[in-house]
């Protein structure tokens, strides 16, 4: 008879990930604590350290935004300027 793994949240996994990464407990003992087998622990352990490297390299952060959300200010940008013309137009127009 075989076992059926459980599924685990992203939040579950980063927290116990960040728990073996403090240091303040063993692997065992953070298996324990949460019934997780030592080898996920520390698959995950190494999936958040290789993220954060990846963070770090590519340079991206809260300071500079990603292309996504240039793209989003750029079209912002171009609604602003159409809402501004619209409504000089209309000022003109209304003799206001």
């Amino acid at each position: 008879m075989t076992k059926i793994s459980k599924k685990h949240t992203p939040e579950f996994k980063a927290k116990v990930a960040l728990t073996a990464i403090r240091g303040e407990k063993t692997i065992a003992e953070i298996s324990a604590q949460y019934g997780i087998h030592a080898s996920a622990i520390h698959k995950w352990k190494r999936q958040l350290l290789d993220a954060a490297i990846e963070i770090f390299a590519n340079g991206k952060g809260k300071d500079k935004p990603d292309a996504l959300s240039e793209a989003m200010i750029a079209d912002l940008y171009e609604k602003i300027g159409q809402l501004t013309v619209e409504r000089d137009f209309l000022s003109k127009r209304s003799g206001l």
